[in-house]
């Protein structure tokens, strides 16, 4: 027999959520109904008997107090006097019939006349006691509910009986027509609820897309490993920009932790400018912020119309790294590219002296250029020990001296060779300093254009009492003191063109040394850098 890849829609439906629920719903509806109805049905049959019973006990305890019925009971033909009476109360009542007997049970009325004279079906023994008798028992009319009251003389002596009642067959006809009105409205019941039902679940296996129970668990617990496992932060926002979900890698990428959901964004306690943006109702497409120890690359995405956004954050804090240390590499290479059209220049000129047969004028030029480079090169490398700190004032000083900017490295500088600590990564250094001193230039150029006077760049780097101490000065106009508590703040700059991001990278370095960051003005900005060369907890102090 062929097999069918997919089963049939019925025993996939039934197999589903959806259908497993729509089945117990309509069980359950079908129950609570049918049993409503049972209930209903009892409830009523009962109080119409007991109405009926009431009726029949009316009728013939009046007409057993009847002084009609008490003469003709004394009478020598009482059956001449009570049957047409009897027969017109019964029409007038609506009960079934009405029975007059003596004491013996002998009739005296009947609704058939042929049973006048004839011993009455039923008992009498409570009524001969004085006592109005209630029961059900089957008669000539057939079963029927009946009331016998005693007939009393002036000498409380049983002197006849009264018996009046209603047969079931008549209770019957009388509680059909509320019984198909109750059965009218279970069948509407068990309807309007079964579509209620099958709509509900036709929306929830839209929902759940058809699958059954053991799909959905599967499928979340696909979901939940995926989440856990994923090494990019995933954040889920609802419509009003509360947390409903954040994975791990988004925990530890921002920083957060205990139960996130419900929390309103900008109850996360995150950067400002994140938080703006992850409240922003427009999407944002790879966009670098920065936390209070990583650089993350930001991407949000509305769900639907109300519905919430995903966000999306990827670490960017190694590539920025590297991206730092590829334009330190850049810039040595511009700075060798310099140096050596410098050099070719000079070269130039020392072969020019040669040929006009200036010999000794050419040996005192380039003896004097070859110190002057040399007395640059030996103080960096006997001031710093650290290679790639060496390596980046070297080149920074290069591409300085080729904007036109004095990089001075300062007579207290020194830092020998393995000083440094392990956990004070070449990356991390590189960021500071190289971000210091490219501002540091920025602002000294700036200012020079506004004022005459050759731009400087001071740096000073050198250990002092435990501590990695990294300054830099510059000649700019200097850092406003109302702006001390933004200049670390991503955004914030001077420069027409500029993104606002080094000196934020600088406190984040700093922040996840342990490091503290002072700002102080001389003839322009001085910005130093404090880090433990031993291990500390993340507690970089940023002005505010």
């Amino acid at each position: 027999m062929p097999v069918h890849p997919n089963p049939p829609r019925r025993r996939r439906v039934l197999r589903s959520l959806a259908g497993q629920l729509f089945a117990v719903q309509v069980v359950i509806v079908a129950a609570v109904v049918a049993g409503g109805a049972v209930l209903a049905y009892l409830f009523t049959a009962h109080r119409y008997e007991e109405s009926v019973r009431r009726q029949a006990t009316a009728v013939a305890v009046a007409l057993a107090d009847s002084p009609t019925v008490r003469t003709a009971a004394a009478g020598p033909d009482p059956s001449a006097v009570l049957q047409p009476y009897a027969e017109q109360v019964r029409i007038d009542t609506g009960v079934d019939f009405i029975t007059v007997m003596d004491p013996h049970g002998i009739r005296w009325t009947h609704r058939d006349p042929a049973q006048i004279g004839k011993p009455y079906v039923g008992h009498i023994q409570q009524a001969l006691d004085g006592q109005v008798y209630a029961e059900t028992a089957t008669g000539t009319l057939g079963p029927s509910v009946r009331v016998i009251a005693p007939v009393l003389d002036g000498d409380r002596r049983v002197v006849g009986l009264v018996s009046a009642g209603i047969t079931l067959h008549a209770i019957s006809d009388q509680l059909r027509t509320p019984l198909l009105a109750l059965t009218g409205v279970a069948a509407a019941a068990l309807l309007l609820g079964g579509a209620g039902t099958y709509l509900a679940n036709s929306r929830l296996r839209r929902h759940t897309h058809g699958m059954g129970a053991d799909e959905l668990s599967h499928l979340y617990d696909y979901h939940q490993a995926t989440l856990h496992s994923v090494r990019e932060g995933l954040v889920l926002l609802d419509g009003a920009r509360r947390v409903v979900l954040c994975n791990d890698a988004a925990r530890e990428l921002l920083g957060l932790d205990g139960d996130l959901t419900g929390v309103p964004v900008d109850a996360l306690g995150l950067p400002g400018s994140l938080t703006r943006a992850l409240t922003a109702p427009a999407p944002v497409r790879d966009e670098v912020h920065l936390t209070a120890e990583r650089v993350v690359l930001l991407n949000t995405s509305a769900v639907g119309p109300g519905l919430g956004t995903v966000v999306t954050l990827r670490d960017h804090t190694e590539l920025q790294g590297l991206t730092g240390e590829l334009d330190t590499v850049r810039g040595f290479a511009d700075a060798l590219a310099a140096q050596a059209h410098e050099a070719a220049n000079r070269l130039h000129a020392v072969v020019s002296l040669i040929e006009l047969g200036r010999h000794q004028d050419a040996v005192e030029f380039a003896t004097a250029e070859l110190a002057l480079a040399q007395r640059l090169t030996d103080k960096v490398v006997a001031a710093v020990g650290e290679p790639v700190l060496a390596a980046l004032l070297l080149g920074k000083a290069a591409q300085a001296a080729e904007r036109g900017v004095d990089l001075v490295l300062t007579e207290d500088s020194r830092i020998d060779d393995g000083v440094l600590p392990d956990h004070l990564a070449a990356r991390d250094l590189v960021t500071l300093l190289g971000n210091l001193i490219d501002n540091a230039v920025d602002a000294a150029i700036e200012n020079a254009a506004r004022h005459p006077g050759t731009p400087e760049v001071t740096v000073t780097a050198r250990v002092d009492d435990g501590d990695l101490l990294l300054r830099v000065a510059d000649t700019g106009a200097g850092i406003d003191p109302g702006a001390v508590g933004e200049v670390f703040r991503r955004g914030w700059t001077t420069k027409q063109h500029g993104r606002g991001l080094g000196l934020a990278l600088v406190a984040q370095t700093a922040r996840r040394n342990g490091g503290r960051i002072d700002v102080a003005r001389d003839r322009g900005a001085v910005l130093t850098v404090h880090l433990p060369l031993r291990r500390a907890a993340h507690t970089a102090e940023v002005p505010r």
